[in-house]
């Protein structure tokens, strides 16, 4: 088994053998290391399930406190800006930018309206998705309300066992300025044919999605055979990551609750990636929406990812 990545190198994770059918290949692709000017690009690599064991991770769904969910979604704008893009320890991956495809539309639920759409596709045994949902959380609650978040961990017999994190399962985004969607197709459970209990299928739109932009044409560096792997997290089908953009090695050993808590810690590592990434996510929004809102669009924090993704 590889080791975690270092916390003070350019280097990534070492390739993995491919699994069984269990689930989709999940991938950490193009680490970069961010500072408020530069990104430094470091090898791509891209990680396949291991299978073996059993999973003694989440055994059904379990609503995420209100606590936490307001540590989650209530960081200050203050954070943000201090952070801006600068996490030296624990490294940060930035989206591939295509500015030139068709804007990604969804039908808000509420209001009917088109809005610029946004769509996590993952699973939940998936220990990349279960860090990219940090990130993810964080940077959307800017433009909206999450109602029913739930806690969850990836699988345990997966590399990084038992990453806290959340699960979208039965979770629901309102938003002026976005519609997002959210995939979680597979649990972290393994069912009597030894695959992971299937929990959401996609819709025709949200596969055609994946399988026309999760890859190796809109992710150069990426491995034909790793095409479609997850997760995958499209933002108007024109900022894209395909991979988490933090690593879960950073989560190993760490308690949810205590991750949410110390998010307004400026200093702590896993704090600082996971608002460095929030603030790339937040700028990609923006240049969905006009700028708006634009207490969020112009803060420091996000013009400081805009002038490094070039947005």
């Amino acid at each position: 088994m590889a080791k975690p990545t270092p916390k003070n190198a350019n280097t990534a994770l070492a390739n993995r053998k491919p699994a069984n059918q269990a689930g989709r290949p999940a991938g950490l692709v193009t680490w970069v290391a961010v500072g408020v000017v530069v990104l430094i690009i470091a090898a791509l690599v891209v990680v396949k399930i291991t299978t073996g064991g059993s999973d003694t991770a989440n055994s059904g769904w379990e609503a995420t406190s209100t606590s936490t969910a307001t540590d989650l979604t209530t960081v200050p704008s203050s954070v943000f800006d201090t952070v801006g893009i600068d996490s030296p320890v624990m490294l940060v991956e930035a989206p591939q930018v295509h500015l030139d495809e068709p804007q990604l539309l969804f039908k808000d639920p509420t209001t009917g309206k088109m809005l610029p759409g946004v769509l996590y596709y993952g699973a939940e045994y998936c220990p990349f998705c279960a860090a990219q949902r940090w990130p993810t959380i964080v940077a959307l609650s800017r433009f909206g309300t999450w109602a029913t978040l739930g806690n969850s961990s990836s699988a345990s017999r997966d590399v990084f066992p038992n990453t806290p994190t959340f699960t979208f399962q039965k979770s629901t985004f309102t938003s002026p300025y976005i519609a997002v969607q959210t995939v979680e197709e597979k649990s972290n459970q393994i069912n009597a044919a030894g695959n992971y209990t299937i929990l959401q299928k996609p819709t025709e739109q949200q596969r055609a999605i994946v399988s026309k932009y999760d890859t190796p044409k809109y992710f150069p560096t990426m491995p034909e055979q790793y095409a479609g792997s997850i997760p995958f997290f499209t933002i108007g089908n024109r900022i894209m990551w395909a991979g988490s953009s933090i690593s879960p090695s950073s989560f190993q050993g760490q308690i949810r609750e205590d991750i949410a808590k110390n998010l307004t810690d400026t200093n702590n590592p896993i704090s600082r990636s996971i608002i460095a990434s929030s603030n790339m996510v937040s700028a990609a929004i923006c240049s969905q929406t006009n700028q708006q809102p634009s207490n969020v669009c112009n803060s420091k924090g996000v013009l400081a990812a805009k002038k490094a993704l070039r947005l």
